[in-house]
């Protein structure tokens, strides 16, 4: 895709999130969205060919993009590993504070069995995305062991962010803390686990023999 194109993406994309909570993901959000930001009807219709699917999708990229660039004009290499994947978690969801319904638009979305492939995709993106902002350069199996724990981290706390009512999410933040102690502690027994059987055949290739 290119930049003008995408740019006219985005830009249609922000018309219509104000209409999600009411219309919905649906042609009618985007001929609203399309008027009031000048862009022809045909052209809103070539924006988002596979309909809702496109838009939730594109909806989700959109936010990765403007996590990334908020988290560039931060001092991350300054914090922890953990400081800077709580940082990117935060940014991420102070930046969806306007479109909460949206977001949970999308999540309803999401959950209906055709989609739910989709959705494992945006949230194997997000994840991703988090995790080279913070540094992460893993090329083996903890590549998809730290992308894997902290989708259920993610996820969990979208969901409990939802339903937040505390002032300033303060009560989001707590339990982010929590999850993300819980992985820490996960990793450190793990790593423990594997030092302790460091030089001992794997089970798979014990077998073969």
């Amino acid at each position: 895709m290119n930049q003008d194109n995408l740019q006219m993406r985005d830009r249609l994309l922000q018309a219509v999130l104000p209409h999600v909570p009411f219309d919905g993901w649906t042609e009618t959000a985007v001929r609203r969205g399309a008027e009031e930001a000048g862009i022809d009807r045909a052209s809103a219709r070539e924006a988002f060919p596979g309909g809702a699917a496109d838009m939730v999708e594109h909806f989700s990229d959109w936010s990765d993009r403007r996590m990334l660039e908020e988290l560039e004009g931060m001092d991350l290499p300054s914090m922890g590993v953990t400081a800077r994947v709580r940082t990117a978690v935060q940014v991420r969801l102070r930046q969806a504070e306007a479109h909460r319904e949206a977001v949970q638009r999308s999540l309803a979305f999401l959950a209906l069995p055709q989609y739910a492939l989709l959705g494992a995709k945006l949230l194997y993106r997000t994840v991703d995305a988090v995790w080279h902002a913070a540094g992460d350069n893993a090329t083996d199996w903890n590549f998809y062991s730290k992308r894997g724990l902290l989708a259920g981290v993610f996820s969990a706390t979208v969901l409990y962010w939802l339903n937040d009512r505390s002032e300033d999410y303060a009560a989001t933040w707590d339990f982010l803390d929590r999850r993300l102690r819980d992985v820490a502690a996960f990793g450190k027994a793990t790593g423990k686990l594997k030092e302790r059987f460091k030089g001992f055949p794997r089970p798979y290739r014990a077998s073969r023999r």
